[in-house]
């Protein structure tokens, strides 16, 4: 006698619900590498493979199964090695080496609840800024922001700051982050997922006024990135660089 057992694509709480009491009940040893929290407050250590369209892809012996992705809360765990190498690349201004690095984490990891996956997914937008695939960027950041609704909304007005400024239009780049700076100024303490953006935001106000010739207030903003607004590591080593070429050029410099 065979028994079956079919699920309906309408019965995803049941689903998730199974796939996480399986994973409960199993011994990972040694593959016990992440922690992954569901949003009932569970948590498990398991060796997370990637993000599959909707689903966080957890290692079973030598297969896989799939928890719904909206079904998780947080996850702790290493980034990949090809992050750091991106970031590395990007702050060198070696874009066509940064994009194939950073698309390569994106792309398995997009979705995750991580810093570093969602900094992955926006640094594909940067890097195709650097490289003058405007159009090509600005497909990225909405990816960005479906991926990450919410916080991402934010990121993406960043990198569309970013677009407009690489196009030198100052005024609507200004525009874009005008907003972002006043709502970080007031925060007394930065909200984490926001970091980044406020970052990133304060960099990019330092480089429009720069180009515009106001020399003090790109000063006040590429320090602001770095002494108060310094989540976003590329953004703060960009400023200090900028800032020390502001002040060599002319040592009387002094913020407003």
């Amino acid at each position: 006698m065979k028994l079956r057992c079919s699920f309906s694509s309408r019965q995803p709480h049941f689903v998730a619900s199974f796939a996480l009491f399986w994973l409960l009940s199993l011994d990972f040893g040694a593959l016990a590498l992440d922690r992954l929290t569901t949003k009932d407050g569970k948590t498990q250590e398991v060796q997370i493979l990637g993000v599959n369209g909707s689903t966080v892809q957890i290692r079973v012996g030598t297969g896989s199964i799939g928890l719904p992705l909206s079904s998780v809360a947080s996850v702790v765990m290493a980034a990949p090695a090809e992050l750091a190498a991106a970031n590395a690349a990007f702050q060198a201004n070696d874009y066509a080496k940064a994009l194939p690095l950073a698309k390569a984490v994106a792309e398995k990891y997009k979705g995750l609840p991580t810093d570093w996956a969602r900094q992955a997914t926006s640094l594909v937008g940067d890097t195709q800024v650097g490289l003058g695939n405007l159009k090509e960027a600005e497909a990225a950041y909405k990816e960005y922001q479906r991926v990450y609704p919410g916080a991402g909304t934010l990121q993406t007005d960043v990198g569309m700051a970013r677009i407009a400024l690489a196009r030198k239009s100052f005024d609507e780049a200004k525009a874009k982050l005008a907003p972002i700076a006043a709502a970080a100024l007031k925060e007394k303490m930065q909200p984490p997922a926001l970091a980044p953006a406020y970052s990133q935001t304060f960099f990019l106000l330092g480089q429009i006024a720069e180009a515009q010739g106001e020399l003090e207030v790109a000063l006040e903003n590429y320090l602001r990135t770095v002494t108060l607004f310094y989540e976003d590591r590329s953004a703060v080593a960009a400023a200090q660089e900028k800032a020390n070429a502001l002040r060599k050029k002319d040592p009387t410099l002094t913020v407003p």
